[in-house]
């Protein structure tokens, strides 16, 4: 079914500020790289500039593939979501393009590369020598959400 099909059941489009404050408050999501013969995948937290970028710190290896997709990658997207309840949940998805940065033009960015959940192990294990920065520029934003039971179902 069609996002229009569904909102006689409830479902709405988020508008551009309901979508801004919830990659605000959210800080996880799922970037998905081009790779063949399957899109590569990874759960990432980012900072938000509140506006059009997001900003991701990669832990690398010497051999990391997020890294080499990363950097050939000429379009990439981001998933956010949070699902409380069947009939409670909010998905924006992002269509972008990444860009490295250099550890100078991250820390100028002071704020918006802070945000998101990281495991402590990340924290722990990085140092300047194994850590990637990247801006991932949005391009297209789709924002849904359910925020209560559907038509028929009320109380």
């Amino acid at each position: 079914m069609s996002i229009d099909a569904l909102e006689g059941y409830g479902l709405e489009r988020m508008s551009d500020d309901e979508i801004r404050n919830f990659l605000t408050i959210q800080g996880v999501g799922v970037l998905g790289l081009p790779n063949e013969p399957v899109p590569y995948l990874l759960p990432m937290s980012y900072g938000f500039d509140g506006d059009d970028h997001l900003y991701f710190t990669y832990l690398v290896g010497p051999e990391s593939q997020k890294d080499s997709l990363s950097d050939r990658a000429d379009a990439a997207s981001f998933l956010v979501y949070r699902a409380d309840s069947t009939f409670n949940w909010e998905s924006v998805l992002l269509e972008g393009r990444l860009e490295a940065l250099s550890t100078s033009e991250w820390e100028v960015l002071g704020d918006a590369t802070d945000g998101g959940w990281r495991p402590e192990l990340f924290t722990t294990g990085s140092t300047e020598e194994n850590v990637s920065f990247y801006e991932f520029i949005i391009d297209d934003r789709t924002g849904i959400k359910h925020t209560g039971l559907p038509p028929g179902f009320e109380r």
